[in-house]
């Protein structure tokens, strides 16, 4: 259970390709790592999600170049997994960026989620070698960004709990493009072990609203064309409710851990079964809509003892220990908290913007508005207000409904409780 169900014989890092999605935008996957989105402006380059060691990124790095000599302005992480996040050191950006949940989870998870990835996936971290440093963002955004490269507005969305509860996605407008990290998966079983699966399609709706003609998934086979965008969506999204839905059904009939796992695994082989990583990411998968069923709404911290119970449960009739994390380790969440990319106009916090040129980054504040600028530099800014409202109109107009645009606004005041609760 603890290692990942490869099938191959090449080496993590290895067959690495280019993607191309739209105008400037960019995908680079190879063998058994997470992809790495590329986005090019007049100015410089934002970088989509790391690699699991500074030796694979700089892989990467190397077919980067291939597309761009521009510096990298900036590097974003959409969560705080090791796997997207531990090769940050080798793209050497401006400015490394995740939202304020995530650097969080970081803090509390990371090292913890190291050392799983270490015995894990020993390929690609050898015994004997350090584990790599945590990528402490520089800088965090609580819901929504948007960052000019030069011609090329990106902007930074935190949609909801889901993959973690402090995923980020991407959209760049004008190329129709989305890269959504680990929320979807292309031709792979989606990994659910830090989830929230009550919120995760609701999730998957916002991104849907979009309609992004290309999509960067955080694992799995890059796709382009509204058709194939839509399948990897929703097929993401039937694996989380069957897992989900699954859970729930084995709790009410007082079914234990074991027995779950048997039942939630015949729900899912019928039709994911084939999908890569499905064996290695199950357990996992199992053990957290377990806990969910069981009302624990909070997904309890994976450690290797964590990891050898789970294994002597379902091989060995062994019931897992179900110890609480630590208090200071736990972020106490109420309702829904992630905020999401229609916030009101009204959130002076919710929203922020960065405009790259003369400084590396400047983040929109009250100071930064006041702070002097050249008639061209303010026309190439976009204001909380014009950057909140133009997506609401966006969403509404895609189908987004009135009641889910409330829902998001009420997201934004459950997310501030949850960093404050954080902070103490």
């Amino acid at each position: 259970m603890n290692k990942a169900d490869t099938k191959s014989d090449t080496a993590p890092g290895d067959e690495a390709k280019i993607h191309e999605l739209g105008p400037g935008c960019y995908a680079i996957s190879a063998e058994g790592c997470p992809n790495t989105g590329v986005i090019v402006g007049d100015r410089g380059l934002l970088v989509v999600d790391a690699q699991p060691t500074e030796a694979l990124g700089q892989q990467v790095l190397k077919k980067i170049r291939e597309i761009s000599d521009k510096p990298i302005k900036v590097l974003l992480l959409t969560h705080f997994h090791g796997d997207s996040t531990a090769g940050a050191a080798a793209f050497d950006a401006g400015e490394v960026i995740a939202s304020d949940l995530t650097k969080r989870m970081m803090e509390t998870r990371g090292l913890d989620d190291r050392d799983v990835l270490k015995s894990r996936f020993p390929e690609i971290y050898p015994a004997g070698q350090p584990l790599p440093p945590l990528a402490i963002p520089s800088m965090t955004i609580a819901s929504s960004m948007s960052v000019d490269l030069g011609g090329k507005e990106v902007r930074l969305m935190h949609l909801g709990r889901g993959h973690t509860m402090g995923d980020l996605v991407v959209w760049v407008a004008d190329s129709g493009v989305l890269f959504a990290g680990d929320l979807v998966q292309s031709r792979t079983a989606p990994y659910c072990g830090d989830a929230h699966l009550t919120d995760w399609p609701r999730a998957l709706d916002r991104l849907m609203a979009f309609r992004p003609n290309a999509l960067m998934p955080g694992h799995g086979t890059p796709v382009v064309g509204n058709s194939e965008v839509a399948t990897a969506i929703e097929t993401t999204r039937d694996y989380v409710i069957t897992l989900r839905d699954a859970a729930t059904a084995c709790t009410e009939s007082k079914l234990g851990l074991r027995d779950t796992y048997q039942s939630i695994s015949d729900a899912l082989q019928p039709r994911f079964g084939s999908a890569s990583g499905f064996d290695a990411q199950l357990p996992f998968n199992v053990a957290r809509a377990y806990d969910e069923a069981q009302g624990l709404d909070q997904p309890q911290v994976w450690t290797r003892e964590r990891c050898a119970d789970l294994e002597d449960a379902l091989t060995q009739s062994v019931p897992v220990a179900e110890e609480p994390e630590p208090a200071e380790a736990v972020l106490e969440i109420v309702e829904d908290q992630p905020a999401s990319p229609d916030e009101p106009a009204s959130e002076p916090e919710a929203l922020n913007v960065i405009h790259l040129e003369e400084r590396e980054i400047v983040e929109q504040t009250d100071e930064a508005a006041e702070a002097e600028s050249s008639g061209e530099e303010a026309a190439e800014l976009v204001s909380d207000s014009e950057f909140a409202a133009s997506l609401m109109a966006s969403l509404t107009e895609q189908g987004v409904d009135d009641d889910d645009a409330l829902l998001l606004e009420n997201e934004i005041e459950t997310e501030e409780k949850v960093l404050e609760k954080a902070q103490v």
